[in-house]
């Protein structure tokens, strides 16, 4: 990869950032505006977890993180506590692999 293409994307990203900086105040205050910056990064979360997880060198896959995620569904409905989560979805994940099981 060329330096000039990691110069160039280096700065369309300060730049992106800038014009986020760059919004006047009372357009960030419109309640339609409110709506889709609180949706956003809940969106863009969603679809992280789902290519991570049932996506695999271009094709959908599923293994052990699809157990992993329904345990960590199943917590977050429970309402146990964020590291009990993380704890047992990474857990039954492991143990997954571990045991041969969708690896």
């Amino acid at each position: 990869m060329s330096w000039s293409w990691i110069l160039l994307a280096a700065a369309a990203c300060y730049l992106l950032k800038l014009a986020g900086l760059l919004v006047p105040a009372r357009v960030l205050g419109r309640p339609s505006v409110a709506r889709v910056t609180g949706a956003v990064p809940v969106a863009l979360l969603a679809g992280l977890i789902a290519t991570q997880t049932f996506v695999s060198d271009q094709r959908l896959l599923l293994d052990a993180r699809v157990a992993g995620l329904a345990v960590a569904a199943l917590a977050l409905w429970r309402r146990a506590p964020f590291l009990v989560v993380v704890v047992a979805a990474a857990a039954t994940t492991a143990g997954l692999r571990h045991l041969g099981v969708g690896a």
